[in-house]
């Protein structure tokens, strides 16, 4: 783990236990075992630490949603495709470091235009994965292509709402950890059926 990283994981530990705005340049640095000084050779703020906190976790989380080969997934249904990408995104969302970052993202999400621009930016990153997914359905002809932009905007908000809702419900207490629930798979063949023109 290099000196970056280093500082990454303080910051996120420090976060996780106090909040993000609690979090100060020389605690993260107590934390390293170094001198504020020295934060400054790899950042130049705390706001810095938290973007490059967001795009070093987001790389990492990325290696757990397993990828299919697009030669696979264009020879499924759409259901099926669907499914596999859900499947995906919660196994993105599952790694213990980028659950821990977004609860500390929601949790300031209000009063934090750090942590609201991470989340704007998360669901724009979204929302662009389903248009760019739903725009390649439609030419390989899995999907109709009617009214794409809304469709993708439709369906990335609904399932972005089913997966907070889950989270919320593991953090109650009532589910073990996020998974792709009932629910999502209901919506996703009724999606489905829709885009298909049934």
């Amino acid at each position: 783990m290099d000196r970056r990283e280093e500082i990454i994981y303080a910051a996120l530990e420090l976060a996780s236990e106090c909040g993000l705005r609690a979090v100060s340049l020389s605690q993260i640095a107590d934390r390293v075992g170094i001198k504020k000084p020295s934060l400054y050779n790899h950042f130049a703020s705390k706001d810095e630490i938290v973007e490059a906190m967001y795009v070093y976790l987001r790389e990492q989380a990325k290696k757990c949603a397993v990828p299919i080969p697009t030669d696979k997934l264009y020879g499924m249904e759409l259901a099926q495709i669907l499914s596999v990408c859900m499947d995906g995104y919660v196994r993105f969302l599952s790694d213990a470091d980028i659950q821990r970052f977004f609860k500390v993202l929601y949790s300031e999400r209000t009063t934090s235009a750090a942590a609201a621009g991470i989340l704007l930016e998360e669901s724009a990153r979204m929302t662009a994965s389903v248009r760019e997914l739903f725009y390649a359905l439609a030419v390989h002809g899995i999907m109709k292509s009617d009214g794409i932009d809304s469709a993708a905007l439709s369906y990335a908000y609904t399932i972005h709402t089913m997966v907070d809702n889950c989270m919320d419900r593991v953090t109650a207490g009532e589910e073990e950890k996020l998974r792709v629930t009932e629910e999502m798979q209901q919506y996703i063949a009724w999606f489905a059926g829709i885009m298909k023109g049934e």
